[in-house]
């Protein structure tokens, strides 16, 4: 069974390598912190900050990470930013493979569902509006902490700021916003069709 858990301190060793000392989004202005606080500040202010995905055989799919904006500088730095003082931000995510996009969807719904269950009042994360040509590679694989605005629009997201092609997208968790007529069902069937059953968040 497909199996998301949370990315915690305890289980980060499951994350992909590049994610375990990464403290990019958690430091601006070139600074440096110790990670392992950061984990357990994060921690007691919010709980588990992101989610790891593994496939029934225990390989892993991709691991996402998000919390509260303020746990994450370095949105203030970027193009379209700050992120709202009240929103949970979606900062980055890692697939193993890129062939299998579906799992940033799956993701997605985790963090939508997760972020509701904990009262949260809205969803954000930086998106980038890629030509229509552009490859799922370069979409989904190559940059893993700004994601394509027609991606994030199938979900309910609309953009708070723009500067150039990137924008701070949100999505409002008192109700999903309106999205043209059937693609939010074609995304989730996608998802549904990619794993059976679903995927349950299963916190440590």
């Amino acid at each position: 069974m497909t199996r998301i858990t949370g990315l915690t301190g305890a289980t980060l060793e499951t994350a992909p390598t590049v994610c375990h000392e990464c403290i990019w989004w958690q430091t601006r202005d070139e600074r440096s912190i110790d990670k392992r606080k950061w984990i357990r500040d994060a921690e007691d202010e919010w709980g588990a900050w992101g989610t790891v995905y593994h496939d029934d055989d225990g390989r892993l799919l991709g691991s996402m990470q998000y919390g509260p904006a303020d746990l994450f500088p370095r949105a203030r730095e970027l193009p379209a930013g700050p992120a709202s003082d009240d929103a949970v931000l979606v900062t980055c995510a890692y697939l193993t493979d890129p062939s299998r996009p579906w799992v940033m969807q799956s993701l997605f719904l985790t963090a939508i569902g997760d972020t509701r269950d904990r009262g949260g009042r809205a969803l954000e994360a930086f998106a980038y509006r890629y030509p229509e040509v552009e490859t799922n590679f370069e979409r989904f694989h190559v940059h893993r902490t700004i994601f394509p605005a027609d991606f994030l629009a199938d979900f309910g997201f609309i953009p708070v700021r723009a500067r150039g092609r990137v924008e701070l997208a949100r999505l409002e968790l008192g109700g999903l916003q309106p999205v043209e007529e059937g693609r939010r069902e074609q995304v989730l069937a996608r998802v549904r069709e990619a794993f059976l059953p679903a995927p349950e968040l299963q916190r440590p």
